[in-house]
């Protein structure tokens, strides 16, 4: 998020800053990866293994190791260090949440309807998309939204101020196809994954592609509609 000066108007906002990790054995030859894998056995290392489509053994191999490694470093999971713990097995939960949504995200009707074209963010799934009535216009697609102590705020609201190129005045870094609807909470594009923990400062992240999208078919008075809970806030 960033001050927003709109006609003399300023706005507290926080925008997600969270810097991509360095991953571990980066530039490291397949043999030394490997070798350096030496994680034991997690507590979620079946549901692990089957997400990845390892064999289910609950046996942690080399193997094994290094592709939840591989997994935790193109996230951000630390440590990337090949363990089957609850924080990755979350990432993965969630992804499978995500899809079961399908081409339906609407179906318990929790969205309004009644409000013509609406932007919906579903945080307990980490999901928005764009619906016109009852018709799914654009997504679902996934996002990542506030982290403990910075929640994306829940409720109906309004898109108030676009700025495609906003740049945060409290953290300096670019807020691309910025969409402000709750005083610094905003829709906007980030380079980082859109699974990667713990979240954003309040703002909903989105990939370039996805933020773009909403940036073309969403305009200054669209509602918006935030509920659910996210994971850990």
């Amino acid at each position: 998020m960033g001050h927003i000066s709109r006609g003399g108007t300023v706005a507290a906002g926080i925008a997600a800053l969270v810097v991509p990790l360095t991953v571990v054995g980066l530039g490291a030859t397949p043999a030394a990866a490997a070798a350096a894998c030496t994680a034991g056995v997690g507590p979620k290392q079946k549901q692990v293994e089957k997400f990845l489509g390892r064999p289910v053994d609950g046996k942690q191999s080399t193997a094994d190791c290094t592709a939840i490694r591989s997994f935790q470093a193109k996230h951000g999971i630390t440590p990337t260090a090949g363990y089957a713990g609850p924080v990755t097995w979350g990432v993965m939960d969630l992804m499978n949440q995500q899809k079961a949504a399908g081409k339906n995200p609407n179906k318990a009707g929790k969205c309004p309807t009644n409000k013509g074209r609406i932007a919906c963010v579903d945080l307990t799934r980490q999901l928005s998309w764009i619906q016109d009535g009852k018709k799914l216009a654009y997504g679902p697609v996934p996002v990542r939204t506030g982290r403990k102590g910075y929640a994306t705020r829940t409720g109906l609201k309004k898109v108030y101020w676009r700025n495609k190129d906003h740049v945060s005045t409290i953290y300096n870094v670019p807020m691309p196809y910025s969409q402000f609807f709750d005083g610094g909470q905003a829709f906007h594009s980030v380079n980082l994954s859109m699974w990667n923990p713990p979240g954003s400062h309040g703002c909903v992240n989105m990939t370039t592609k996805d933020a773009k999208k909403y940036w073309s078919m969403l305009k200054t008075g669209t509602a918006v509609y935030v509920y659910g809970r996210k994971s850990g806030t």
